[in-house]
């Protein structure tokens, strides 16, 4: 599972400390530790998002809308690689060739740079909240999750 997928160790929310450099300006929380060394620290920004800040610029990256919907993704992640009969790993400019279109986002996660898709029978889980901070594409990463996964099962 990619670095910024997996969050910190535990939700242990710190002192908000006002951030100016960031877009959007405004008071953030450290999220709780890094479960490995990232360059990064993890983030709840001003309205609510989670995210991803640091890199050589110091910049913010919102991945997903909630802390419920990181939540929400790290359980989806762990119940898939349960469920999914085979699990295929594309990286890179791989993941642009990925046609989600025929597929809808799964609500729950509230993805920003990093998200969910569903359709009968697969998932996919794309992560580009690394890729963004560093401005690296191939650190995108996706993942499609194959087998007995249906809209119940969400």
């Amino acid at each position: 599972m990619p670095e910024d997928a997996a969050g910190p160790r535990m939700l242990s929310v710190d002192t908000p400390e006002w951030e100016d450099t960031f877009a959007p300006q405004g008071w953030f929380f450290e999220a709780g530790p890094q479960r490995t060394a990232v360059p990064y620290a993890f983030l709840i920004g001003p309205d609510g998002t989670f995210g991803i800040a640091g890199g050589d610029d110091g910049q913010w990256v919102p991945l997903h809308r909630s802390i419920d919907g990181w939540v929400e993704a790290l359980a989806l992640a762990y119940a898939a690689m349960d469920v999914a009969d085979t699990v295929t790993r594309l990286t890179g400019s791989a993941v642009d060739q990925l046609d989600l279109t025929a597929m809808q986002p799964v609500a729950e996660v509230g993805g920003i740079t990093n998200g969910w898709w569903y359709r009968p029978g697969l998932l996919a889980a794309v992560y580009s909240g690394e890729s963004e901070l560093f401005a690296r594409p191939a650190y995108r990463t996706a993942y499609l999750y194959a087998g007995d996964i249906d809209e119940q099962w969400l």
